[in-house]
């Protein structure tokens, strides 16, 4: 399987800035899997987009892949209510 480059939208080093250390690490240990995987168990294709989530605890991970480019786009972190608002 090939692995898929992973990009930051320049917004979420805005997002990332209000998560601890510890959980930050956990997320980014997620998000450097989506290279290997981008479609991870637990991950969700968001209605009417072509956007995927992931959980990572109280945190979401909002992504989009681009298959034919090997790509993965992370678009938003953050908490539920944050995500969602």
């Amino acid at each position: 399987m090939a692995e898929y480059d992973i990009y930051f939208r320049e917004s979420v080093w805005n997002d990332v800035k209000k998560i601890s250390k510890k959980d930050l690490r956990t997320i980014l240990k997620s998000i450097k899997g989506l290279s290997e995987n981008s479609r991870p168990p637990g991950w969700v294709k968001l209605t009417g987009e072509n956007r995927y989530r992931l959980k990572q605890g109280k945190y979401r991970i909002v992504y989009s892949i681009q298959d034919t480019e090997l790509t993965v786009w992370v678009v938003k972190v953050g908490n539920r209510k944050d995500i969602y608002r």
